[in-house]
């Protein structure tokens, strides 16, 4: 959990080589689901979540049942000695307008798009800067993650896009603003989770009893990221689909100036406490890390 803020990247000239060193044109850089907008964008798909009232937070019956799963899991008692669930909001009502949100986490053949147009660095970090974050992975685990040589990793399209920081997701999100018409920023933590949960407070997206089978994590899954939208059954009342497992999703929720609130839980997890829609916890806002990835709230373009 202890993480050092730092910028990393390949250059300009790479990242603006990135689609023929793909050998795709931008239009078969699409990632599904997707929609096209008309300059031939691969635009995420987006579901809608209606306004009005939804549950938010935890109780200390819900955070006990998330410490015995991590306890099952793990066979240690690591998360519930260190408190990780103790800084959720208490369980109540509130109130959100309607807003569309990306029905998965944005792709590496999505952001590849941005990429060959804007020439943005690439999804990648160096051997210090890695060692800096004083992270349980080994530096050798980032490199099937990351885009050596301006080219997103072989057989991964659809698989979830991270090693993106903060100042990177802004970035293609204000690309794909003005590829399209429509403001896309990140959701804010309470609209995250209420796509996430739904409006009635379930301790996860398919509801309150955990399930190995409707997520990837490290309980059933192959330690690793995987194409998105493999768990239709999984979804949330409104149609979010990977919102727990998989990988952490930024929000643009900032628990003190520099670090930004990530949910989800990822494909390294075990439990899996930390996968409900209710689990926070912060991240420096500039770290590039194998389990964080990201989707978009689609804003309408009147606003």
């Amino acid at each position: 959990m202890r993480l050092a803020a730092v910028r990393s990247g390949a250059s300009l000239a790479a990242g603006r080589a990135a689609a023929v060193g793909l050998g795709l044109s931008l239009a078969a850089l699409a990632g599904a689901p997707s929609a096209r907008a008309q300059t031939g964008t691969p635009v995420p798909e987006v579901v809608q979540v209606a306004a009005g009232p939804f549950i938010f937070g935890s109780d200390r019956a819900e955070r006990e049942a998330a410490y015995r799963l991590d306890e099952a899991g793990y066979g240690h008692s690591y998360t519930r000695k260190n408190e990780w669930y103790e800084n959720e909001p208490e369980r109540q009502e509130a109130r959100l307008p309607a807003f569309e949100i990306t029905r998965t986490v944005i792709t590496n053949a999505q952001y590849a798009a941005f990429v060959a147009e804007t020439g943005h660095r690439v999804p990648d970090v160096d051997p210090e800067t890695w060692k800096g974050y004083r992270l349980i992975h080994p530096y050798e685990r980032t490199r099937k993650f990351a885009w050596t040589g301006g080219r997103m990793p072989v057989g991964r399209g659809q698989h979830p896009v991270v090693m993106v920081s903060i100042e990177d997701v802004r970035a293609y999100a204000r690309w794909l603003s003005a590829k399209t018409g429509h403001r896309w920023r990140l959701p804010t933590e309470r609209e995250w989770e209420k796509a996430a949960r739904g409006a009635d407070g379930r301790r996860f997206p398919w509801g309150d009893a955990f399930s190995a089978d409707k997520l990837n994590s490290h309980d059933a899954g192959p330690f690793d990221t995987v194409p998105v939208g493999q768990f239709a059954d999984a979804a949330s009342p409104y149609g979010l689909l990977d919102a727990a497992g998989q990988v952490f999703e930024w929000t643009s929720q900032e628990s003190r100036p520099g670090r930004y609130m990530v949910k989800g839980g990822s494909w390294d997890d075990k439990g899996c406490g930390v996968c409900r829609p209710a689990a926070r916890h912060s991240r420096p806002e500039a770290i590039k890390h194998i389990l964080v990835g990201f989707r978009l709230v689609r804003e309408p373009k009147n606003r």
